[in-house]
């Protein structure tokens, strides 16, 4: 038994190796994720174009302006001197932001009255609007922060010099740290959700494809009359695909941790793992694909069908959290979410196996299932 499967695989890798299309197949697919994923996916907002319209020209005005420049997140490109200037430089999509400081700023900030600064976004992009205001929002409170603690310190010098003696006061320091990913780069999210990506590419296509062209060929006829069995020829097809898909897990990793600077945190036994029972699904769902396709194109569409909502609903681009509910319930049913979860969880979190357990669980009873239904209605057909 075990001679009939290694020679089918030994065949199998050969094929698979010598033929064009699956040497594109096998190795483009990685090579183009990881690079788009890795610097064309970007995230971040560094240098924002910003335009800076001064209404009250003081020295106040010119700090708030100088907390902006000195931001690694804006860069002031334009003064606009008119409303209309302003608009126009929106409209043509030279800045992302507008800050506008009104008039009697400075004033009102001496008054410790509330002193307007008005922030016009190019909203476009949500993401990216939504992240320029977090970022304008912190500078503009740390700002009011310094203006109070200025006011207060000056405030306790007073009372001081008139009671002739230390006034003190406590005073409060917040910290605060970012866990898993304190450089808050995208990168670093967005880079070992690559590698579900790779593994479910490589094993579902090329399985579902490389089971219909024996069909499409001609050639499962003759593979049948030999002692070959059912079991052993899924195995002999299947098998080497799955090697396949570690040893790109294995490069996408060396080539993240090396190229990018990914932090890897956890074990990689139990990202081999988890690579392991993903795998164990995704060989499935390609048994089945093949079932259902008489040709290769149609096996390369069924799988792409398969394969892109289960990629949407992943979690890889957008939060589940912010699903709708029956979405969200409906990501359960999903094998991708629970392995970008382990591949996640051991690269940022450095998480074992005593946390990821209900993931593998879950990764476990999906393969066993769908693999075991998969041979079932194959065999069923073959008869």
């Amino acid at each position: 038994m075990w001679e009939r499967i290694r020679e089918m695989m030994r065949k199998e890798l050969r094929q698979a190796l010598r033929e064009p299309r699956m040497r594109v197949l096998l190795f483009l697919p990685p090579l183009v994720q990881l690079t788009l994923f890795g610097y064309a996916v970007n995230l971040d907002v560094e240098r924002a174009p910003i335009a800076w319209m001064d209404g009250d020209g003081t020295p106040a005005s010119r700090a708030l302006r100088a907390a902006f420049e000195g931001s690694p997140h804006f860069r002031v490109v334009a003064t606009p001197m008119r409303e209309d200037e302003g608009r126009e430089l929106l409209d043509r999509g030279r800045i992302l932001m507008l800050v506008r400081v009104l008039p009697g700023f400075a004033e009102r900030v001496q008054r410790g009255e509330m002193a307007a600064v008005q922030i016009l976004i190019e909203g476009t992009n949500s993401n990216t609007a939504s992240i320029l205001m977090a970022y304008a929002t912190r500078i503009l409170r740390r700002y009011a922060d310094e203006v109070m603690a200025e006011r207060e310190r000056r405030t306790l010098r007073a009372l001081a010099i008139a009671r002739e003696a230390p006034i003190t006061v406590p005073e409060l320091q917040v910290q605060t740290r970012v866990w898993f990913n304190p450089d808050l780069r995208s990168r670093n999210y967005f880079v070992p959700g690559v590698l579900v990506n790779i593994i479910a590419i490589v094993t579902l296509i090329l399985t579902a494809m490389a089971i219909v062209r024996e069909r499409e060929l001609g050639t499962m006829e003759q593979l049948l009359v030999t002692p070959l069995r059912p079991v052993e020829f899924i195995l002999g097809k299947t098998v080497p695909f799955a090697l396949i898909g570690l040893v790109d897990v294995v490069l996408v990793t060396s080539a993240a941790l090396l190229i990018f600077r990914v932090p890897f945190r956890g074990s990689a036994l139990v990202l081999l793992l988890g690579a392991v029972l993903f795998v164990l699904t995704t060989l499935g769902m390609g048994v089945f694909l093949s079932t259902i396709s008489r040709t290769q194109q149609q096996a390369m569409l069924a799988s792409f069908f398969f394969f892109m909502p289960a990629f949407t609903l992943s979690g890889f681009a957008f939060p589940i959290r912010n699903m709708p509910v029956p979405v969200q319930y409906l990501t359960r049913a999903n094998p991708v979410r629970y392995f970008l979860e382990i591949v996640r969880g051991v690269f940022l979190k450095g998480t074992g196996i005593e946390v990821l357990w209900p993931q593998m669980v879950a990764l476990l009873i999906f393969g066993v299932a769908i693999f075991g239904l998969s041979v079932w209605r194959f065999r069923r057909r073959l008869e």
